[in-house]
């Protein structure tokens, strides 16, 4: 429920939901992020299940303490989605930093982080469908479906929307279909 007043405040804020201090000491809070990409060159997006709204993503989450980045993104993927049946075959190999509206930002993660800083790894998904599984953990996603890499962008939440611009970009030589 709390995600959920967090978006729909950034959605109802002006410009987009982008209001930032510029002196904002606060540190970025470690993430990743994983383009999971199926035989079709579809793209793997979840739509969240705390929010009311259609609010799709793709799998990303913090960073545990000790855990190499490549494990954390094999993580999430398996938290997230069901599965772990995935290779890798792409990283963005830099920070990706977006900073989150100032009204959601003091209040999530304890106001302790301005925004993220996300590394991001592409996988191939080398299972079927049925083996997506939502509830094999705590469900973070109601709902999952592949879609066009060109679609990606415009499904996500306005303040997150040049990170996923940028993933694709850095992803797009890994794609064979265009559509």
């Amino acid at each position: 429920m709390l995600r959920y007043l967090l978006w729909q405040i950034a959605r109802s804020s002006s410009n987009g939901g982008i209001v930032m201090a510029a002196e904002d000491k606060r540190p970025y809070r470690k993430c990743v992020g994983v383009m999971l990409v199926n035989r079709d060159d579809k793209v793997f997006v979840g739509d969240r299940i705390d929010t009311e709204e259609e609010n799709w993503q793709m799998p990303q989450g913090g960073v545990d303490k000790g855990e190499t980045l490549k494990a954390a993104a094999s993580r999430e993927l398996l938290e997230e989605t069901g599965t772990d049946k995935a290779e890798f075959i792409g990283e963005v190999p830099h920070w990706i930093h977006y900073d989150l509206p100032i009204d959601i930002s003091k209040r999530v993660w304890g106001g302790r982080y301005r925004g993220q800083k996300q590394r991001w790894f592409a996988m191939r998904f080398l299972g079927e469908d049925a083996d997506i599984r939502l509830d094999l953990h705590i469900p973070e996603f109601s709902a999952w479906r592949w879609v066009s890499v060109a679609a990606v962008c415009d499904m996500i939440i306005p303040f997150k929307r040049p990170v996923y611009a940028e993933v694709v970009e850095a992803f797009s030589p890994l794609f064979s279909r265009r559509d």
